[in-house]
């Protein structure tokens, strides 16, 4: 099978990075299981913006998933991360902290600004392309969102502008911009092997890249389809022309 560029493919990316070429892709922006989060047991839903574990359906319930969750079981394969470091010239690999390998110098931490929660204040991501540290300060904790790259600490107040949540794991549109921004010019090929919410391949298409997208789960990869189509038919309103800055978002 031919994988072609701007397209969302149901299947494992190991074996579809297999028929691609060396450097392919000028970045891969990943997110692949850490295998630390769920053992194929847990049931977890969302209710009233808070993830439970129990079985109620007391009130409004979404369910990120109904089903047993097995996706975060295990962390790739090293075959896994030699395909991808073979196809992409540059990699951007968030959870760098859970992986038993070694990775170069380069890291982004990504502040939740999430500090009343039980959950991991910060992130932490591998970039190869350089040998510092990085921060974006970003309010991610269950309905609290940033208002922009530049206010990243002040919670959203208009709840219309809120990122909608299908995945529980999702990453928000602003923080994969911001690596755009930092690392990524227009036009670059993007790969992404775990596409779940597709957040980063929102950031692509404003940012003016072509890119390609992996999500082996049939229930993540309808969901994130649907968003990415539901995006699609929206003017642009974060990024110019040149993809270079914001409009709406103010960051300098």
């Amino acid at each position: 099978m031919k994988y072609k560029l701007n397209q969302v493919y149901n299947t494992d990316c190991v074996e579809a990075m297999k028929t691609m070429p060396d450097n392919y892709f000028h970045l891969a922006i990943v997110d692949p299981p850490y295998g630390i989060l769920n053992d194929g047991r847990q049931d977890r839903r969302r209710k009233n913006g808070t993830l439970q574990k129990d079985g109620s359906r007391r009130g409004h319930i979404k369910c990120f998933r109904s089903e047993n969750i097995t996706w975060d079981s295990e962390p790739p394969i090293e075959e896994y991360w030699n395909e991808l470091f073979r196809v992409s010239k540059n990699q951007i690999v968030w959870g760098v902290n859970n992986y038993d390998r070694s990775f170069g110098k380069g890291r982004i931490v990504w502040d939740k600004v999430n500090y009343t929660s039980n959950n991991s204040d910060c992130e932490i991501a591998y970039v190869s392309a350089i040998d510092s540290v990085r921060m974006l300060r970003y309010m991610w904790n269950g309905m609290l969102q940033g208002k922009s790259i530049k206010e990243g600490h002040v919670a959203i107040g208009d709840n219309k502008l809120k990122e909608v949540r299908i995945h529980e794991c999702q990453k928000p549109v602003i923080l994969y911009k911001w690596l755009l921004l930092k690392f990524a010019k227009p036009h670059y090929k993007i790969l992404d092997t775990h596409g779940g919410s597709l957040s980063s391949i929102i950031a692509a298409i404003d940012f003016g890249c072509d890119w390609m997208a992996f999500e082996t789960d049939k229930e993540y990869y309808d969901n994130a389809v649907k968003r990415i189509n539901t995006h699609i038919r929206q003017p642009k309103a974060d990024f110019d022309q040149t993809g270079k800055t914001y409009k709406q978002l103010v960051i300098e």
